[in-house]
């Protein structure tokens, strides 16, 4: 069976392909050129949005826009531009229009296919005897979280009885919290912890100001310059104080001469990225720390240039092990974690 060609006009398509478009515009008058140029696809992006529209204005313009004087002329045409009549008038109780119908069913809303599952008998047999205990105990091995509550699951895995009324037909509730107490205030002395860093205490191996409000400049100051004659002190921890770049500069100046603090802890504070760079670049002067963390500052996006040159600066660190910074970029994260996997890897051989 052969199809006859499509035609256009009396003409087969393969016809209109050797048609010159130039010479065709030529012979039309302005005025189809012009109703021509009107037939465009209003979802073209290659066109302006002013010529996407068959509308065209011909009036000429009446000034700049007063947009208040818009709306006034506009709510004066709504106001007096008269209803349309409806074709067929409106009685109270009368439907108008095709009222629509709810299509028949045959009763049974249920989907009829079902998912064979050829089971061994040895297989078919256990799970048609296995009780509902089981069966969750089961359901927690394979790792379906979706069919089971919480306490059901850490019940399977610790190997405990499962709860009363929290079976399949159980009613889903919430677990009650833990409640926790209260963390309790820092109780280190700023003053007290300062002296005995500049008299280089052989006991104060642990520095922790984790928390304590309205600590002055000058106290972090001399904090820091104590610091640098420090021979004994191995972790340093000044979370949620107030650290600014000014003072991380400081501090960036005394971790270039102490030898001896292993961990250093600034999270939480107001270090930007170029202050957090800083620090990183002290860590290659001594070359002796091997725990830092700085998540959680005032700008949460370190941004790519700074990623880059922070994960430079670690690839030339062979002492670092543990980096606590919130890494946006793959490559990054990447780069680094591998570069502290070798760095643990070489301390355990040496």
């Amino acid at each position: 069976m052969t199809t006859a060609p499509a035609k256009l006009y009396g003409k087969n398509l393969s016809e209109y392909d050797e048609l010159d478009v130039d010479q065709l515009l030529s012979q039309l008058s302005p005025e189809e050129i012009s109703i021509l140029a009107k037939e465009v696809d209003p979802d073209d992006n290659l066109l302006p949005p002013s010529e996407r529209c068959s509308y065209e204005c011909n009036k000429e313009a009446t000034g700049p826009l007063n947009r208040k004087k818009l709306i006034e002329h506009i709510n004066k045409q709504a106001l007096e531009t008269p209803d349309l009549p409806e074709i067929k008038p409106y009685v109270a109780g009368t439907v108008r229009g095709k009222k629509w119908v709810a299509p028949e069913t045959n009763g049974n809303t249920e989907h009829e296919d079902k998912i064979a599952i050829d089971l061994d008998d040895e297989y078919g047999d256990a799970l048609n005897t296995a009780s509902q205990e089981e069966i969750i105990d089961l359901a927690a091995i394979l790792g379906f979280h979706s069919m089971m509550n919480q306490d059901q699951y850490h019940a399977s895995l610790l190997n405990k009885g499962q709860p009363v009324g929290l079976g399949w037909d159980g009613v889903t509730k919430a677990t009650q919290p833990k409640v926790y107490p209260p963390e309790p205030p820092n109780q280190t002395d700023p003053d007290e912890s300062i002296k005995r860093v500049l008299d280089d205490d052989s006991k104060l191996l642990d520095l922790n100001w984790n928390n304590i409000k309205n600590i002055s400049d000058e106290k972090f100051e001399n904090l820091f310059k104590a610091l640098v004659e420090n021979t004994h002190l191995e972790t340093l921890s000044l979370v949620n104080v107030g650290l600014t770049d000014r003072l991380a500069g400081k501090l960036a100046e005394a971790l270039e001469k102490n030898c001896t603090l292993r961990v250093c802890n600034v999270e939480t504070n107001f270090i930007s990225p170029v202050g957090i760079v800083h620090l990183v670049k002290s860590l290659l002067k001594q070359r002796s720390l091997e725990e830092f963390r700085a998540t959680n500052q005032r700008s949460q996006v370190l941004g790519n240039k700074i990623e880059m040159e922070l994960t430079k600066l670690i690839e030339q660190n062979p002492t670092i092990l543990r980096l606590g910074l919130h890494l946006e970029y793959n490559d990054a994260r990447h780069r680094i974690a591998s570069h502290l996997q070798r760095n643990i890897d070489r301390s355990k051989f040496t």
